[in-house]
């Protein structure tokens, strides 16, 4: 009976068409091996493969199988996240699929000792749980603006590849909001305008500006953090891929979620090329913007573009409006938070803090003594000074 179960549902499970590559997954074609193996011990051999896969994937047979399925990218899931009502074809083949899918991450140990005439208990074995394929997925088509699907749907930071191509950042930063000392009403501002945009109310595109080591850049990463669940994600971008920004801005215009275009570290030399392209991005071109997408940039500059005394002469007949135009790109961003470097009272209540969070015990004027004696070694004040200053004496 359960040869028979095993060999229908692999038959069920080569008509998928909207699930398609879901089947072209490792663990899909693991099980494939295993049907078509035609003896035991290769059935045996592919059964391991198969159990290895799971538990590569966490252990659960139903948990990867509802992973797999809900991060497909598909005709279905697109109409939906485009407002269109999916063809009544289509809409049948996935009900089917996601049924088929629901009893491949329900089968058990023993399901494969009775194909195999073996005893279970000598099988390796997984875990399973009870899972309505169907609703979840039909929760989640529901709620697209906040889990998304594809890529988008499980990782929250992303990168843009040497091929042009969006890939996720597997060790992404983890930094949340609760783990920040100071600068809260410059936080505060940052969060505030993230949430605007996720209520799709005006939002700005940010700049975030100021000393070294202030936490500009942790900054960002930590409101993408923090509002993932509702739908914000972050990309990445080089200085030296903004060519690429609308591209970028194409591949997430449409989709449900909202997109943080991070820029870090921004700054420009006058003749650069990719600065027309920013400019054009922030000016709202429409080649160059997505409805839902916003960019963040960070700068140890104010004025982001470099300039030296010789450019303040210069030999333009019309110097003023060429110095305004490189000058002006910082204006050209919405809301600009400027991250100055703290003065020593703030500086030393980090370090207590960071201290306290981290089990260091050490009086606390000989704590001042050695905190200030650090940051005078490094030449200046700064969170990021605080928090290697904390480093040396863990």
């Amino acid at each position: 009976m359960a040869k028979k179960k095993l060999s229908e549902l692999y038959a069920r499970l080569c008509l998928c068409t909207v699930f398609r590559k879901v089947t072209e997954k490792p663990l899909f074609k693991d099980f494939e091996q295993y049907c078509i193996a035609e003896n035991p011990n290769e059935k045996r051999k592919a059964y391991a493969a198969f159990v290895e896969r799971i538990y590569e994937m966490g252990g659960c047979l139903t948990e990867s199988v509802s992973r797999l399925v809900a991060e497909d990218e598909n005709v279905y899931v697109k109409s939906v996240a485009q407002g269109k009502k999916a063809d009544k074809n289509v809409e049948t083949a996935a009900r089917n699929e996601l049924s088929a899918f629901a009893l491949f991450g329900a089968l058990t140990r023993k399901d494969f000792a009775e194909d195999m005439g073996e005893e279970a208990e000598i099988l390796p074995d997984f875990s399973v749980n009870e899972a309505d394929m169907h609703a979840l997925y039909s929760e989640r088509l529901q709620n697209l603006h906040k889990y998304g699907y594809g890529i988008f749907s499980s990782r929250c930071m992303f990168r843009l590849s040497d091929e042009k191509e969006i890939e996720p950042i597997v060790s992404a930063d983890k930094t949340k909001m609760t783990q920040f000392i100071g600068y809260e009403a410059e936080r505060k501002k940052v969060v505030e305008n993230t949430r605007a945009f996720i209520e799709n109310r005006p939002a700005a595109n940010v700049l975030l500006c100021g000393d070294a080591g202030t936490g500009k850049s942790s900054t960002v990463k930590a409101v993408a953090n923090e509002f993932f669940s509702e739908g914000v994600r972050l990309i990445e971008l080089r200085k030296d891929q903004l060519r690429y920004l609308p591209n970028v801005m194409a591949k997430v215009s449409g989709n449900p979620l909202k997109f943080i275009i991070f820029i870090d570290d921004l700054s420009f030399n006058k003749n650069n090329d990719d600065f027309s392209m920013l400019k054009a991005a922030l000016e709202g071109s429409a080649s160059a913007t997505a409805e839902n997408a916003v960019i963040y940039a960070t700068s140890n500059r104010r004025h982001i573009v470099k300039e030296s005394f010789g450019d303040r002469e210069g030999d333009d007949v019309h110097r003023n409006d060429t110095l305004q135009e490189t000058l002006s790109l910082s204006e050209r961003f919405g809301l600009t938070v400027l991250f100055s470097k703290p003065d020593k009272k703030l500086f030393l209540s980090i370090v207590h803090e960071l201290a306290k969070r981290n089990g260091v015990t050490m009086d606390e004027k000989e704590l001042d003594v050695q905190a200030e004696a650090f940051a005078l070694r490094k030449g200046s004040r700064s969170a990021r000074c605080a928090e290697q200053f904390i480093n040396s004496l863990l």
